[in-house]
């Protein structure tokens, strides 16, 4: 947990996603990492729960800044 100059709780982590789709008559598993990032209320009771654990993740993809890369912005979650 990090605090920005504001003084909101914010905590950045990845999320790690693991799926089977059919895609043109096969099976395919799907497999990845994500950078997020949590702010305020979200983010304090996110620390709270279980490195490992499986949630569903509501929120909004952006780039941060000049980054290159995306981050998922959480606004809400609840357990899997």
């Amino acid at each position: 947990m990090r605090y920005t100059p504001a003084g909101l709780p914010a905590l950045n982590l990845q999320l790690q996603h693991e799926s089977e789709i059919d895609e043109a008559g096969q099976t395919r598993q799907v497999k990845a990492l994500v950078k997020a990032v949590a702010f305020g209320a979200v983010a304090e009771r996110l620390a709270r729960q279980d490195v490992g654990s499986n949630w569903n993740f509501k929120g909004f993809l952006a780039t941060p800044g000049k980054g290159k890369h995306l981050v998922f912005h959480i606004q809400e979650f609840q357990q899997d």
